[in-house]
Order: C-alpha cells, then structure tokens, then sequence
C-alpha cells in the first residue's frame, strides 16, 4: 500500500527516505503531513530546546570506581557505574 518516498529536508536541504514504515505508522497516528526535516535535523531542532542534564559524581557501590550519574546520590541508596548496572540487569 505505501511507498518509500524520497524528501527533502527544509533545514539542510539534504534527502531522505520516508519509508513506507513511517508512513504508516503516521496514518495509524492520524498525521496528515509528511515530516519535513531528516532524522538529523529533527534530533538537533529537539535537543537545541533541552537544557543540559546536570551530572554528579558518585562512588560505584559494586567496584569502587567513578559513576557519573544524572541525579544527586543519596546516602540510603547504592549507585552503581554504567558497566556494573549493565551486569545487574543481565542477571
């Protein structure tokens, strides 16, 4: 039923492919226009309204070593660094 269409993006003026995914999934969402920026631009025009996260820095409860976190560490709670949160969720 749908097609992959070729755009152009407005901001960069660089083509992209609207697949016929997208287009559907924007049917199904009740869109009725087509997207106007690239992945890309439409990342960087979200991102530019965000502020930056504040990060603190914690000791990882598991190894011992540097975990940057985005929320304040309590002292009640144990923080772990991104690998040992990894191997946490695994198991």
């Amino acid at each position: 039923m749908y097609q992959d269409k070729t755009l152009v993006c407005k901001d960069c003026q660089n083509e992209f492919v609207f697949t016929a995914g997208e287009q559907e999934f924007y049917a199904e969402k009740g869109f009725e226009n087509e997207p106007q920026r690239c992945k890309e631009c439409r990342m960087a025009r979200k991102n530019a309204n965000r502020a930056p996260r504040e990060m603190f820095t914690a000791t990882c409860a598991s190894c011992g070593g540097e975990a940057k976190v985005p929320f304040e560490p309590r002292e009640d709670r144990p923080v772990y660094c991104s690998e040992c949160f990894a191997k946490m969720r695994e198991e």
